[in-house]
């Protein structure tokens, strides 16, 4: 394997070959035209590399849709994503190395992003002249390297981003974009990915993966005449009119820029190998044990104001005396803690905002009263305990819209990881219930608020409902966003060294459904296992 790692001081300047004609511009995306008679993609949408999101190995299942990087105990982001672009000139094999870098790094969370997604919209000439087959779609300036960029930083930022889809029948963006959301490694792929200098300042690594031009064309005549139906003379006249003098002036100089150039492409094993042990260091380095920060932090301090526990009656101190007893059969634990989740949702219903409203009652007489003065309420249950809280919540709140985030513990790091999500449309002026039975670091509630605050919720918007907290999960919670307002039932002083709640209530989640977790993993976010 060939590796070329380009001096610092050399690192914005572009690089060029005696024989391509280019000139050290060739780097910047405002660059002259190469040509302008390239004959369009007959593809039909463009290939957003996010899709599916799911990819099988014969080890494991890879999540490829995304999840936000873990925040640190200030509820900042401790670590960005890994960031890995490839490229190279058009069927050179930057798919297929993709996926065997993703295949060989076995971690759970990548996202791959392509190109393709982000061709500019057409203008009515433009499309004219795609129409005609004299539209460049392999220029620089075919690409929209501003929301490029944007969508890059926000996904390496651990941010949920959308991703436009490019209708290649239309020369637009259709209607409905993909939702996507960062990750441990970004794969970038694309024609153009060295091409722009804000875009190589989000590239961890660049990789160049180069393939001999006689193999490139022969993958394209197989493509072009298999899939898309065209002339193998068509095809040939377009690679050396066009394609062939992009890659020459605008691909293959940026070669230079790359910290590995892999020959061969997807089949190049050897080169693969070195770039995962590259990127498993790169990852080992950013590693952050949140939970132990969180134990570590806030101890001695008095609760928050934003804290408000129900007040403890002796029905409630009743109702917890039975749920907390180990020899509590499960029927009779469902019911009691269905009851406190009632009591607990109504009095966390009391904090929304409310204004005075005059009715009229049977006997035609005035009525000052109150109502509620927001735009909605929506529900978001951390799953699965949290999800046990919806009816509670559903009761009281007539035709009230729930989502539903699933966070699990990582069996290697004890870390909470974002598995599922998904949330109503447009929950910015929302009022969110955000809905969790046991709270002890604080960990998984925090990414969960988080996950909500990169949705545009407002932080003073979301309320925080648990049964049970420990008074480190108070204050973490409390810390890190200090306009949420934390409720619950009661709050617990200690917490063990496995994080669990003391006294606590066990695990919630398996006492409830009746099920039995491993000793050394819980199905659970951690905050269940108390």
């Amino acid at each position: 394997m060939e590796t070329r790692v380009p001096e610092l001081e050399n690192m914005d300047k572009a690089a060029t070959r005696s024989d391509s004609g280019s000139s050290e511009e060739s780097l910047d995306r405002l660059l002259p035209p190469v040509n302008t008679t390239l004959s369009p993609r007959k593809r039909t949408t463009s290939q957003c590399k996010s899709e599916p999101p799911l990819l099988r190995t014969s080890k494991r299942t890879i999540y490829t849709a995304g999840r936000p990087p873990w925040y640190n105990e200030q509820g900042t982001q401790s670590k960005e994503a890994f960031v890995i672009g490839l490229c190279g000139g058009s069927a050179c094999g930057k798919t297929t190395a993709a996926r065997k870098i993703i295949e060989a790094l076995d971690v759970p969370w990548v996202v791959l992003l392509s190109m393709d997604s982000f061709y500019k919209v057409l203008s009515p000439e433009e499309q004219q002249l795609a129409a005609r087959n004299d539209y460049n779609f392999d220029h620089v300036d075919a690409f929209d390297f501003v929301l490029l960029v944007h969508t890059l930083r926000k996904l390496k930022q651990g941010k949920s981003v959308k991703i436009p889809v490019y209708d290649f029948t239309t020369h637009g963006r259709q209607k409905e974009w993909k939702i996507v959301y960062g990750a441990s490694v970004i794969i970038f792929e694309g024609i153009m990915s060295f091409a722009d200098k804000e875009l190589l300042k989000l590239l961890d690594m660049k990789i160049f993966v180069d393939t001999d031009s006689d193999i490139r064309l022969v993958r394209r005549l197989r493509r072009d005449i298999s899939e898309r139906g065209r002339e193998i003379e068509g095809v040939i006249k377009q690679y050396n009119k066009f394609v062939k003098p992009a890659f020459e002036q605008y691909i293959e100089p940026t070669m230079r820029l790359a910290d590995i150039v892999v020959p061969r492409g997807g089949a190049n094993m050897v080169a693969i190998d070195l770039i995962v042990q590259h990127v498993h260091s790169q990852l080992e380095e950013r590693e952050l044990s949140v939970r132990a920060a969180l134990a570590s932090a806030h101890q001695f301090q008095p609760l928050p104001e934003t804290l408000s526990v129900l007040k403890s009656t002796p029905q409630v101190r009743g109702m917890h005396t039975i749920i907390r007893n180990k020899e509590t059969s499960r029927d009779e634990f469902i019911f009691y803690s269905k009851r406190l989740m009632r009591l607990l949702i109504e009095h966390a219903l009391s904090f929304l905002p409310s204004q005075s409203f005059t009715v009229q009652t049977p006997q035609d007489q005035d009525y000052d009263g109150r109502t509620f003065h927001g735009k909605r309420i929506t529900g978001v249950s951390i799953l699965r305990a949290g999800e046990t809280m919806e009816p509670a919540l559903r009761a009281v709140c007539k035709d009230v819209r729930i989502g539903k985030i699933l966070i699990q513990t990582n069996q290697d790091t004890g870390e909470p990881e974002l598995h599922y999500l998904r949330l109503p449309k447009d929950i910015t002026e929302d009022h969110v219930i955000l809905m969790d039975c046991t709270v002890s670091t604080g960990a998984a509630a925090m990414m969960a608020v988080r996950v909500l605050l990169d949705h545009d919720a407002q932080e003073e918007k979301i309320f925080l409902v648990s049964l049970l907290m420990a008074e480190m999960g108070v204050h973490s919670v409390a810390y890190a966003f200090p306009q949420v307002k934390i409720i619950t039932t009661a709050v617990d002083k200690k917490v063990n060294d496995l994080f669990h709640i003391i006294p606590g209530i066990g695990n919630f989640g398996d006492r409830y459904f009746g099920t039995d977790a491993p000793p050394d993993w819980s199905d659970e976010e951690p905050e269940e296992a108390s």
